[in-house]
């Protein structure tokens, strides 16, 4: 499973899915579970209109890459990008994604996973 942080109002549920990034950069930024913080925290500090769409690349009727992310992580991590819409059948959740005390952190119901 992969990761895509979007907003209460961007997102909507049986609708296919496309952020800004798919017209400015070709691709939807995402993350896994182990790197959804980096982002995050960098992009969107003290933010708690946020989602957390999880999203089963077996679904996916578009390509899915690992690259470097855009800017570069400086610790060097890759980063899932989807090169086209999600489709609804392909997010198999949706978490909300506020930010807390200490920045990001994976909802309850992922925390396994990013173990």
């Amino acid at each position: 499973m992969i990761l895509h942080i979007t907003t209460n109002a961007d997102y909507r549920p049986g609708e296919p899915y496309r952020a800004p990034s798919l017209d400015t950069e070709g691709f939807l930024h995402c993350s896994d579970f182990g790197t959804v913080h980096l982002p995050a925290n960098r992009l969107f500090a003290g933010r708690d209109d946020l989602l957390l769409l999880v999203v089963d690349p077996a679904r996916l009727d578009v390509p899915l890459r690992w690259e470097p992310g855009s800017p570069p992580d400086p610790n060097g991590a890759w980063f899932p990008h989807v090169f086209g819409p999600i489709r609804p059948e392909a997010v198999v959740a949706v978490h909300d994604f506020p930010s807390g005390p200490d920045g990001f952190v994976l909802p309850d119901a992922l925390r396994f996973f990013g173990e």
